[in-house]
């Protein structure tokens, strides 16, 4: 299966979570994001794919969240993914895909889900 992961190795729960996909016996194609931040456009088909609101992507404790006024209702979901790519500490993670689906594995258990068992 193929199997994609936001990775922040810096995350407690993105540790985690790489660490159930490899004891599942998965490797996945990590994707350490702040080195390699996603483009809007990847980040648009990601928000497609999780099928959540923009707004569920991003860490509002950050930093640039606050700087940025990212907290405003009126901004638009093109400019949180502008903020995201421009600011990648922004996306939450851990974010696993698969031929299954995607999911925000918070927490690291939700990988569960995507691999075919259940979560605890």
């Amino acid at each position: 299966m193929d199997i994609t992961l936001y990775h922040n190795p810096r995350c407690s729960k993105s540790r985690q979570t790489l660490e159930l996909l490899r004891e599942a016996g998965h490797e996945p194609l990590v994707v350490e994001y702040l080195k390699t931040p996603p483009t809007p456009r990847q980040l648009q088909a990601l928000v497609k794919r999780l099928g959540v609101p923009v707004r569920e992507l991003i860490r509002p404790n950050e930093p640039p969240y606050q700087a940025l006024g990212l907290n405003a209702p009126d901004i638009s979901d093109q400019e949180l993914i502008k903020a995201i790519a421009a600011h990648p500490i922004l996306l939450n993670r851990p974010i696993v895909v698969t031929a299954h689906g995607a999911r925000i594995c918070r927490p690291p258990e939700l990988v569960n889900e995507l691999l075919g068992s259940p979560s605890p």
